[in-house]
């Protein structure tokens, strides 16, 4: 492999140009994006010229055969990550996938099995982790600062944000709603946190009222009620094996606040992390000293200028320098297993067991 990384980019609509390829693009001395592909040739065909790439594909598999790239960005809609992510690490090319890894957890199983065989790195799309309150908060939780951790509450919760853009309304191509969407981000920057125990049982309850009613105004613009077939309020409780418990709530839609963050409960202290809150106001650690109980808000947050650019470039580094999957495809598992888990629950009211076998 060359010391410069050839990069092709599968799926070239608005999180390829405005994440990944921009990612790639801050490194320009260890890689260089070698080709665009999406079956929208004119969404190609812009991605290339923003980004002054010379090819462009509406195959990807013509692309991996022609290009020969070391590794691909797989940002086509949900159902469409499987089959891409699979063929490319069985032609020996790494993988950094959008989130989430699959549309469900048996198409995860099939994705972590081939970068395993393969010996390639499948990284997932999460960028959350790498806010500079995500690395702060991390740095402070590995040093035994909280202690075990043994609950969290996690919300992703939007009071009117429905994206009405690309697919995410459509359960066919997206896979769910603002479990799957958003949900994800919060579910593993917890987990992430926590150490990625390893769940055992979920239960859940997901509602699509507020979404398709047309009366209600919506932030980001008005979209069509009628195809809005995804839930737009979800609720889940995870159990792990280790006694952790997680409860998680994500919604499009909700008459309530709007938290983006996580509460974290350890036997030494407890946290509220915001990741996307300003960098030195985005933790509040609650912990006692000598009886007397303390509230601290760190002041030496590192600033992280773009999460979506540090991710991709963790995920050169790993492959340059011959290191572990930075965000490995095992979370992607966990996480998918654990939302079926939750809308199977909604289904039939019933507990259900997190297989995350592979």
């Amino acid at each position: 492999m060359a010391d410069k990384l050839k990069i092709g980019i599968i799926g070239s609509g608005g999180i390829a140009q405005g994440c990944h390829m921009r990612g790639y693009a801050s490194i320009p001395d260890l890689c260089e994006i070698v080709a665009c592909c999406d079956v929208n040739p004119d969404t190609a065909k812009a991605a290339a010229e923003k980004f002054g790439v010379k090819k462009t594909y509406t195959d990807y598999q013509e692309m991996l055969e022609k290009e020969k790239p070391d590794a691909v960005s797989v940002a086509t809609p949900n159902k469409y990550h499987k089959q891409p992510t699979v063929d490319a690490l069985n032609a020996g090319v790494h993988v950094l996938c959008e989130k989430p890894l699959g549309m469900n957890a048996d198409e995860c199983r099939e994705m972590c099995a081939a970068a395993r065989d393969n010996k390639k790195i499948l990284q997932v799309g999460l960028q959350s982790r790498f806010n500079g309150p995500s690395k702060w908060l991390k740095t402070y939780i590995d040093a035994g600062n909280m202690g075990d951790i043994y609950f969290a509450r996690a919300q992703a919760l939007r009071r009117r944000g429905v994206p009405g853009w690309g697919v995410f309304i459509n359960k066919e191509l997206q896979g769910g709603g603002p479990l799957i969407d958003i949900g994800v981000h919060i579910l593993d920057l917890t987990l992430f946190l926590m150490g990625y125990p390893k769940p055992v049982s979920a239960s859940g309850k997901t509602w699509d009222q507020l979404g398709k009613n047309p009366e209600l105004w919506n932030a980001w613009g008005d979209y069509d009620r009628e195809k809005f077939t995804v839930e737009d309020f979800a609720v889940g409780l995870i159990k792990f094996d280790n006694g952790a418990v997680v409860s998680l709530e994500s919604s499009f839609m909700g008459n309530g606040p709007d938290p983006f963050e996580t509460q974290l409960y350890g036997t030494k202290a407890g946290a509220i992390i915001s990741p996307y809150a300003d960098r030195n106001e985005g933790i509040r650690i609650f912990t006692e000293q000598n009886r007397l109980l303390m509230d601290i808000k760190p002041g030496n947050v590192p600033n992280v200028e773009s999460a979506h650019t540090a991710e991709v470039q963790a995920f050169v580094d790993a492959i340059l320098n011959d290191k572990p999957s930075p965000v490995p495809g095992e979370n992607g598992l966990i996480l998918n297993a654990i939302f079926d888990a939750i809308y199977k629950s909604s289904a039939t009211g019933d507990e259900q067991k997190v297989d995350v076998s592979f």
